[in-house]
């Protein structure tokens, strides 16, 4: 694969972008540049953004207006020297935040794992062949094959289409598919990029 690769890959002519990926559209990458461009590059996957601290998920717990008029009256009972009521209202606020923080740490979870389950599946065409491969094994230069339904793996660059709708309200708030073709400014001799997630 050519390393001088352009900043804008929309911009350039769909004959330049085989080019420069080393690819035939008609057999698509080998096995062995499939496992040379992976090494190279790594999983297509998008990186999680670094999580918040549990700690600080914690303190948090306590940034609600309930709990502060509760910390108030724990204030004003101990002022007061009334030590159970504070000791009792003291109890009800940290086992509170204790039970948020649980049930918030559960969520997160359970969406990792959600997240986990669902994986995308595409269909790509390598060493003149039709495979099934999942969408974190998919490298630069890779020829993608979508049907109807499927979930864009990755940004594409389309080189055949027909009668190609693709559903972009997860990106765009749009809530009619866009009709997708191959002319795309400034040239309708340049392909166009198809973008996640879905297609109909």
């Amino acid at each position: 694969m050519n390393d001088s690769a352009p900043k804008a890959w929309h911009h350039v002519h769909s004959a330049e972008v085989l080019r420069l990926l080393e690819v035939e559209v008609g057999n698509g990458l080998t096995s062995e540049e499939i496992k040379r461009r992976q090494a190279k590059f790594g999983p297509n996957v998008v990186r999680p953004r670094r999580g918040t601290p549990a700690w600080l998920k914690f303190v948090q717990q306590f940034n609600q207006p309930l709990v502060y008029i509760l910390l108030l009256a724990v204030g004003v009972t101990a002022f007061l020297r009334e030590w159970v009521d504070s000791s009792v209202i003291l109890g009800v606020v940290i086992f509170n935040a204790i039970v948020g923080f649980l049930q918030e740490a559960k969520a997160e979870k359970a969406i990792e794992a959600l997240a986990r389950m669902v994986a995308t599946e595409t269909t790509v065409r390598r060493d003149g062949h039709k495979l099934r491969v999942h969408s974190g094994q998919l490298v630069p230069g890779d020829v993608v094959l979508l049907q109807s339904g499927d979930r864009v793996p990755a940004d594409l660059r389309l080189f055949h289409v027909r009668n190609l709708r693709a559903d972009e309200s997860a990106l765009t708030g749009e809530s009619l598919p866009a009709v997708e073709t191959l002319g795309s400014p400034p040239s309708s001799a340049r392909t166009k990029p198809a973008r996640s997630p879905r297609t109909r």
